[in-house]
């Protein structure tokens, strides 16, 4: 329900108005789907009837999930593929909802199915905290913008100022979202390894 009320309020909300005018706007809109609903959709989903990574492990393998999502997210910020997602509405639900499908995949491969594959789902979440990192990075260090923004002046912030802080934005909730997801299934790792050890 909590996965389903962040949606709710990020894509009927004002969000989507802002990120026609502020990159930033956009960036909050992806961030929330792919590090905050995502994980809370995948925690409700896991382990349940409709959790499907134990029914498909080829597809829900965190490494393959991982490097889909890479493609998916690094995709869209081609800044012509940006420009139709933030002037075309059409083009904007599908951005959007490619970001909750791979997400959802990141997620549930890493904590779905039985017996979940704390290695591999570690290795997963991990691998994607890096390159959303480094996307983040990419956009907070530039020089020069990246993408237009016309309404960003309205706002008082410069294209480029508009742009350092989506980067920070990815910075401090994209790649960190998984990370500590990585350091969630580390640390029940051990515990369980902890628990074995004394059992035996």
């Amino acid at each position: 329900m909590l996965g389903l009320s962040t949606l709710m309020a990020v894509w009927l909300g004002p969000l989507p108005a802002m990120a026609d005018r502020l990159f930033v706007g956009h960036m909050l809109m992806h961030v929330m789907v792919v590090a905050v609903a995502a994980p809370l959709l995948a925690m409700g989903l896991a382990g349940g009837r409709l959790d499907f990574s134990g029914r498909v492990p080829m597809l829900f393998s965190p490494i393959l999930a991982s490097v889909i999502e890479l493609f998916v997210v690094w995709a869209w910020h081609v800044p012509a593929l940006h420009h139709a997602a933030r002037t075309v509405p059409a083009a904007q639900w599908l951005e959007q909802g490619s970001y909750l499908f791979v997400g959802l995949l990141v997620w549930l491969a890493a904590l779905g199915g039985e017996g979940r594959r704390a290695l591999a789902g570690i290795a997963g979440l991990l691998l994607t905290s890096m390159h959303m990192t480094l996307l983040g990075v990419l956009l907070t260090l530039s020089s020069r913008p990246l993408f237009d923004h016309g309404g960003s002046a309205a706002s008082g912030l410069s294209a480029l100022e508009d742009q350092h802080l989506g980067g920070v934005i990815m910075l401090a909730f994209g790649g960190s979202a998984y990370l500590m997801g990585g350091l969630y299934l580390l640390f029940g790792l051990l515990q369980d390894r902890r628990n074995g050890a004394s059992a035996g």
